[in-house]
């Protein structure tokens, strides 16, 4: 099966500061993959990476086949940013439209690319209300029904069940695992544990590195714990060894 997303002995910085260092990672089609990690790890430079956003100082990052940053790549990349880009003074259906054409929804199938996203996150009932008087967890759903907008062959969210309630993250969940199961590959960053366990491969970043990598279940038994918040605290423990060591 193609990898989505493959990268390469990444090092990312932002002048002599480095942010990330050999960090390689492979993702199929239809696999979701699960960021975890403090803030100030590098999760979010990773994902701007991978977007082509940043270009690696060393290292190669391919999405689709082809070497990132390329331009109509992005066309097939439905994004949901860590904070909400909207328009506060439109509706929720004209925030949806606007991106929507922005990113190339054809006309005739907007209506209906609009009724499936804003379905997905229950916002169909609030379409016609202005998101400025939209709670911060409204805001959040709309966020994702606009990454969902285009039918996107690589799905990328950043923190996407922050500020929702336990019912509707399952609901988003069973959605993502559909997408997953027509092909769509998902990339995600998340705090939420419970978020983490769903996906199909997980890496965590602490200190800009990748310290564990792999299934929730290949993990769990090779650090032999219980959950992957031990995972987590257990994986960090050996960093430090090393880098004391160093």
């Amino acid at each position: 099966m193609e990898n989505t997303i493959l990268v390469k002995d990444l090092q990312q910085g932002y002048g002599k500061t480095i942010v990330l260092k050999d960090i390689s990672l492979a993702l199929k089609q239809g696999e979701i993959l699960a960021l975890i990690g403090p803030s100030g790890s590098g999760k979010s430079t990773l994902i701007k990476s991978v977007m082509g956003m940043k270009l690696p100082q060393k290292g190669t990052v391919k999405v689709l086949g082809t070497t990132m940053p390329n331009r109509k790549i992005l066309s097939k990349i439905g994004f949901m940013a860590q904070n909400d880009a909207l328009y506060g003074q439109l509706t929720g259906k004209e925030n949806l439209e606007f991106f929507a054409e922005l990113q190339g929804v054809p006309k005739k199938e907007m209506a209906k690319s609009i009724t499936y996203s804003a379905n997905v996150v229950n916002l169909l009932p609030h379409l016609n209300k202005y998101v400025k008087d939209y709670s911060g967890g409204m805001k959040r759903r709309l966020s994702l029904a606009i990454a969902l907008v285009t039918n996107p062959t690589l799905l990328i969210l950043d923190e996407p069940t922050v500020g929702i309630d336990p019912e509707l993250r399952q609901q988003i969940w069973k959605e993502l695992n559909k997408l997953s199961k027509a092909g769509v590959t998902i990339l995600l960053t998340t705090h939420v544990m419970e978020d983490a366990e769903q996906a199909d491969q997980l890496m965590m970043i602490r200190k800009g590195e990748s310290i564990a990598q792999g299934s929730p279940k290949q993990l769990l038994k090779q650090f032999d714990v219980a959950n992957i918040e031990d995972v987590f605290i257990k994986a960090g423990r050996v960093q430090d060894a090393r880098l004391d060591n160093n």
